[in-house]
């Protein structure tokens, strides 16, 4: 089991799902990774779900508002980035180019955080932490094992999330026939960053989630079963392992990835 006790600056520590039906939500994941739910009140008759494995906490749902739904945004998989201080990192993506979605707000007394948009698109998060770390497991089954960026403008993002967190760009990579840039934090590899391809369609930027699973093929057909859709089907990688990309029944975009051996 890998259980996290504390995130450098800088790295993936949570992803949470804005849904447009929570209960149907909650049932097809909680039956797909056998995460076990618990609500939590968030205020204002809102509720936070937050999903363990092994008693850890792994990640979280919530109801997207009504205005939100109006508005036609879909249900999506966010992506929350550990850092040592909300506000200078909004303030700092702002002047690299970024916007401010959500100023730096405390969420009760385990956390700070901001909702940012980097300068091609794609929206994340910056969590400080104060009580709560975030996701107490990951690179486990069922448990998160990887952020990627899909973006059109791949030079404009490697400036900016390299300036905002100090990572490094290793380029160069192929995956699947597609040039793929891997982000490191010091010596540990942090997300990585895929250009949007034309047959895609109208695809926003977005950072995509990763979940580790036993069996991507076992998986995947009991996604089908559940409810979500086939969008991108099992893909070996080499030396990394075994993913597919589905859509929940709800709408949300989600990857799973059976690694390989010795692959962390």
């Amino acid at each position: 089991m890998t259980e996290i006790k504390q995130y450098f600056p800088g790295t993936f520590c949570w992803v949470d799902l804005a849904t447009t039906d929570a209960t149907a939500a909650k049932r097809f994941y909680t039956e797909l990774f056998g995460w076990r739910a618990s609500d939590l009140p968030a205020g204002d008759g809102l509720v936070y779900t937050l999903f363990d494995k092994q008693g850890k906490h792994v990640c979280a749902l919530y109801q997207m508002s009504g205005d939100k739904q109006a508005r036609g945004l879909p249900a999506r998989w966010a992506s929350y980035l550990s850092v040592a201080n909300a506000d200078d990192s909004a303030a700092r993506a702002e002047a690299l180019g970024g916007k401010v979605l959500e100023v730096p707000f405390d969420v009760k007394d385990v956390g700070r955080m901001a909702v940012l948009r980097d300068p091609a698109g794609a929206v994340f998060s910056v969590w400080e932490p104060k009580t709560y770390i975030g996701a107490q497991l990951v690179n486990e089954p069922g448990a998160l094992c990887w952020n990627e960026l899909h973006t059109n403008e791949m030079d404009t993002a490697a400036g900016f999330y390299t300036s905002l967190f100090g990572w490094n760009v290793k380029d160069g990579t192929q995956v699947v026939g597609e040039e793929y840039i891997a982000f490191f934090n010091q010596d540990r590899p942090a997300g990585g960053m895929l250009k949007i391809k034309p047959e895609w369609g109208q695809v926003p930027p977005y950072w995509s989630v990763y979940f580790a699973v036993d069996h991507c093929d076992r998986l995947v057909e009991q996604a089908l079963g559940l409810g979500a859709r086939l969008e991108v089907s099992a893909t070996d990688v080499k030396g990394v392992g075994r993913f597919a990309v589905l859509k929940d029944p709800q709408g949300a975009y989600f990857a799973v990835i059976q690694l390989a051996e010795g692959v962390v």
